[in-house]
């Protein structure tokens, strides 16, 4: 993610046109293997399964049931219905936005934008992946779970992503349905839809996507202008207000760590790693801001993507 944004130059040639004189020897076309994978958004939807994952350990933690083999069956049942959601709802995505694709560098040699795979291949493997993991999730876990994947198609696909060409608050948007997976897990790990652990869970989540990934539009900036998206970080040259934003929602995101043993959910060693792992990060978006080194924001992208894994283990070893 954000990979091939840091020139922020417009009209640029893109990285994947080679020309003769550029190389003797052209680069291999990318497999049927690697376009599934781009297509489905493989590297990016390990997370999705990731946060499943911990949502269902939890719950399971949280009932004092024992790790048997029928909990691990109903977790895999639950970690394939969840992928194959994500799975298809990714396909849906690029199918809304092949235009849009074609006109970004990161993007422009994915399946679609390339035409190296039609859109009506691509529609039925979308389609396939959704209705396989919704009803999987039905018929093999149960019918919260299929309801929660379906919302989160739902949401990413038809409002989420039309929403994007038209106002900056896609990004509110579309944080709930990448919120959603670790609450799929929760009611599928024996947990109530209206815990108050399934939303925290859920919170965490919806509030870590949101400094995450603005830094990827702001470092993305001059390719997701070109392509008409309508982001916070249009027109923000500087960064300084991207920057403000990703510090800001990184307090809230240290403050919400405390709420968790405030409420029983976690002991005070999550409590105090999760306030100094957001505070941490503030402090990185602050430090852009003053210094508008571009390497600074960079730094602050790849420490939400470790934040996310660490922060998440730490609350599984603490959690009540």
């Amino acid at each position: 993610m954000g990979k091939g944004c840091d020139s922020g130059r417009r009209g640029q040639t893109p990285a994947f046109a080679v020309s003769k004189t550029d190389s003797e020897t052209p680069a291999p076309p990318p497999s049927l293997r690697s376009d599934l994978a781009t297509l489905v958004k493989l590297r990016l939807n390990t997370f999705v399964l990731i946060t499943a994952f911990f949502g269902y350990f939890l719950a399971v933690k949280s009932g004092g049931a024992g790790w048997g083999g029928g909990t691990w069956w109903v977790l895999l049942h639950t970690l394939i219905g969840t992928a194959a959601a994500a799975f298809g709802a990714s396909v849906f995505n690029q199918l809304l936005e092949i235009k849009e694709d074609a006109q970004m560098r990161r993007t422009a040699d994915r399946p679609l934008p390339s035409e190296r795979m039609l859109p009506t291949a691509a529609f039925g493997i979308g389609w396939g992946l959704s209705a396989f993991g919704v009803i999987h999730l039905a018929a093999m876990v149960n019918i919260a779970a299929a309801y929660l994947a379906a919302l989160t198609i739902g949401v990413y696909v038809f409002v989420y992503t039309p929403l994007k060409r038209k106002s900056s608050v896609n990004t509110l948007v579309g944080a709930i349905p990448g919120a959603l997976p670790p609450l799929i897990g929760w009611v599928a790990g024996g947990g109530g839809l209206w815990d108050v652990g399934g939303w925290f869970l859920f919170s965490l989540l919806f509030l870590w996507q949101l400094p995450h990934f603005v830094s990827i539009n702001w470092l993305c900036r001059a390719e997701y202008e070109t392509a008409g998206y309508v982001m916070w970080s249009n027109g923000d040259e500087s960064g300084r207000y991207s920057a403000a934003l990703a510090g800001v929602f990184s307090v809230f995101l240290g403050l919400l760590a405390l709420w968790a043993p405030l409420q029983g959910l976690s002991g005070w060693i999550f409590g105090v790693a999760g306030l100094l792992a957001g505070l941490l990060l503030a402090w990185l978006a602050f430090d852009f801001r003053r210094s508008l080194d571009r390497k600074a924001f960079r730094r602050f992208f790849l420490l939400t993507l470790l934040y996310l894994p660490v922060v998440l283990t730490v609350l599984a070893i603490d959690w009540n």
